[in-house]
């Protein structure tokens, strides 16, 4: 009984450092499900240093002088990745 009113109390905590924490806990989970639904898991055997070094290099190219072709190119096709991954129909 002591353990759920704990738990409930937890749940309701809307201190501003409680929120702030529950908010970068879930984008970090979300950014999670980018890289496993990319399949970069499977990919890379789950090879964690292989996937760094993915995210390392896509950094470099959004420093280097050609940063909005690069987010363009990477922009639309996450929108068709997102789009045939939902069941729906590519865009151009």
């Amino acid at each position: 009984m002591r353990n759920r009113r704990s738990a409930r109390i937890a749940r309701n905590d809307t201190r501003a450092w409680v929120m702030k924490r529950r908010e970068r806990t879930r984008q970090l989970i979300e950014l999670g499900g980018l890289i496993a639904k990319a399949g970069l898991v499977e990919l890379t055997d789950d090879d964690r240093a292989v996937i760094f070094g993915l995210l390392v290099e896509g950094a470099a190219n959004l420093r280097s002088k050609h940063r909005d072709e690069v987010l363009t190119l990477w922009r639309r096709r996450g929108q068709r990745a997102f789009a045939l991954a939902d069941g729906g129909e590519a865009s151009p």
